[in-house]
């Protein structure tokens, strides 16, 4: 069992206020207020599970420029008032920012019954394989 420090646990619930906000800011039609509360709490939530130091290590290193400049640019969009431009181009840097965790993302889906299953269907597989 992983063991977690309070601030960690704290992180995980505001990223997780923060994934439920921008869910549900997107099926009430792209509300701009619920999308900056989930933009905010994520990015908090963030640097609350895993420090400010590394955080800002994280998104500010020369290879991954673009995709930080993409994500935050989207959440700054958001905050403008211009929620749809802004959440397109969140999910572009966010894509970006974490393509490198998506191979991990898949070993560990396709060890999940349903999922798995379904991963390892041939029109599905080709795609995730050649996408990992």
């Amino acid at each position: 069992m992983i063991s977690l420090t309070d601030s960690q646990k704290i992180g995980i619930g505001l990223m997780g206020f923060g994934v439920f906000f921008l869910f549900f800011g997107m099926i009430l039609f792209f509300d701009k207020a619920l999308l900056a509360m989930g933009n905010i709490f994520f990015v908090v939530g963030l640097a609350f599970v895993i420090g400010l130091e590394r955080t800002f290590r994280f998104f500010f290193q020369k290879h991954k420029m673009k995709a930080t400049s993409f994500f935050l640019g989207g959440v700054l969009i958001v905050l403008i008032g211009w929620p749809i431009i802004g959440v397109i181009l969140e999910f572009y840097g966010f894509f970006l920012l974490f393509r490198g965790f998506f191979p991990a993302v898949v070993s560990f889906i396709r060890r999940i019954p349903v999922l798995g299953y379904l991963l390892n269907l041939p029109f599905i597989s080709g795609y995730v394989d050649k996408e990992v």
